[in-house]
């Protein structure tokens, strides 16, 4: 281990982030280590709410494991850090994200902004894919409450009114299966414009 490796907390000695997340590698498959390092490495500074800092920026992260070698795990983060995004804001929007990539679907962006005529951002989408003007809404329990309710309608109305294609994923859709999940989408990327065949 190398003395980087080591920080302080609260007058502890332990692993940096980047360093735990190495090892874990040895534990953890390839899509649970995207999904914690998408969570090390988001960020976002939007028109509305705080600002979020990265805990580990993805540039010092991945020059991190490209300093490294003969580490047990080492592969794993390499192929990790591949499909890592930043601007991510859930453990789900990782997995779903990952899953429409598996089954070959337009890449869709973290926090995508939908912008009006004057490029001012009035939606950012969970997952964005601007070239079909397609994203995905990924809603948790906290969507069922009235007040979130009332704010999804008046959100999924401007999503519309500004020509963008939306699907809606929730745990239940998830519990489904990747065919559901990936259908659901590509009805909307369809909507846009994309040919299944083409990609």
């Amino acid at each position: 281990m190398d003395e980087g490796d080591i920080v302080m907390l609260d007058g502890v000695a332990v692993t940096s982030r980047a360093r735990t997340w190495l090892d874990l590698a040895s534990i953890f498959g390839v899509e649970d280590l995207v999904v914690i390092a998408d969570d090390l490495v988001s960020e976002h500074n939007r028109n509305f709410g705080p600002a979020r800092e990265a805990k580990v920026p993805l540039g010092e992260l991945r020059a991190y494991i490209a300093s490294k070698s003969r580490v047990p795990g080492l592969g794993r983060c390499r192929k990790a850090l591949a499909l890592v995004r930043v601007g991510v804001d859930s453990p789900p929007e990782s997995r779903l994200r990952m899953m429409l990539q598996r089954a070959g679907l337009p890449e869709f962006h973290p926090n995508y902004p939908i912008c009006d005529a004057s490029g001012y951002p009035r939606i950012w989408t969970d997952l964005g894919c601007p070239e079909f003007r397609t994203c995905v809404e990924y809603e948790g329990t906290h969507h069922l409450s009235p007040e979130q309710q009332a704010s999804d309608h008046d959100r999924d109305y401007t999503t519309s009114s500004l020509l963008w294609h939306q699907a809606k994923i929730n745990k239940t859709d998830m519990k489904r299966g990747e065919a559901h999940v990936v259908g659901k989408v590509s009805r909307m990327l369809r909507r846009g414009g994309w040919e299944q065949d083409a990609a």
